[in-house]
């Protein structure tokens, strides 16, 4: 029009173009697609498992006439068809003290670790740690230690070691179980859990753990989990009668134990 001087309806002849589509001013896409984002975002936030062709068969019972091809462009536009992150809900826990008197069956402390066998097959081990008196109460060694296990294993201390007033552990599954957590208020022992990713709140069986990796786990190839447990029930005994605590006074966590209860 500005070059060759023509009117508009010379102009949209000339190029095919209809004067009505001349006039209208060109709408953006995200204005002419908000209904289809509308729709799309309320099936998603009422329903988080549901793919593309659950969320366009609604659609299409809902009477919402709008093409397949169209729905999946605004579908991946708003990376619905990626993977969707939950944000992981930590509890609130509050700090723990690490004062712990030096005698026994005040706090026990429970912790899992994992390790491999030479064929690969992974494995399970829960520690139960005597905080006061830092004696190995067990170690308890298999491919998978639900919270029933947990449960077993505390009843079968309980019937030579009776049971300690507290008992310090993370947040892991087993421990935040029904299981777990019904046997300690049956049995009055309060649970000590140490707040999310502070490892460091459970220091006594941490620093057990660390040795137990050292001396064990890094220092033998498993052929089975038999050959594991003997080699732990071997190493528990050592450590509980023969090894040095400076914190006990340079003596091992039995004979310190059987000193105080004399």
């Amino acid at each position: 029009m500005a070059e060759q001087q023509l009117s508009v309806r010379r102009a949209c002849a000339a190029v095919a173009l209809s004067r009505a589509a001349y006039y209208r001013r060109p709408a953006s896409r995200d204005h002419r697609d908000a209904p289809v984002i509308e729709a799309l975002n309320g099936l998603v936030g009422e329903h988080h498992g549901w793919g593309f062709r659950k969320c366009f068969d609604r659609l299409r019972l809902d009477g919402r006439g709008w093409n397949h091809k169209r729905v999946w462009r605004i579908y991946r536009e708003m990376k619905l068809n990626l993977p969707r992150r939950t944000k992981k809900r930590v509890p609130t826990r509050e700090r723990q003290s690490m004062d712990v008197p030096a005698a026994p069956n005040r706090i026990w402390a429970l912790d899992f670790m994992s390790d491999a066998l030479y064929h690969g097959r992974r494995f399970r081990v829960l520690n139960v740690l005597d905080e006061g008196v830092r004696e190995a109460l067990d170690i308890v060694i298999d491919t998978s230690i639900p919270s029933g296990r947990v449960v077993r294993v505390l009843e079968q201390l309980k019937s030579w070691r009776g049971l300690p007033l507290a008992i310090r552990c993370d947040n892991g599954p087993e421990i935040l179980s029904q299981a777990f957590v019904d046997w300690c208020r049956d049995h009055e022992v309060e649970i000590r859990y140490i707040q999310p990713g502070k490892p460091n709140q459970n220091a006594f069986i941490e620093r057990f753990n660390r040795t137990f990796r050292h001396e064990v786990l890094d220092a033998w190839l498993f052929e089975d989990l038999r050959h594991v447990r003997e080699i732990a029930a071997r190493w528990m005994r050592d450590y509980n009668e023969q090894r040095p605590h400076e914190a006990l006074g340079r003596i091992p966590p039995t004979v310190f134990r059987e000193r105080y209860e004399t």
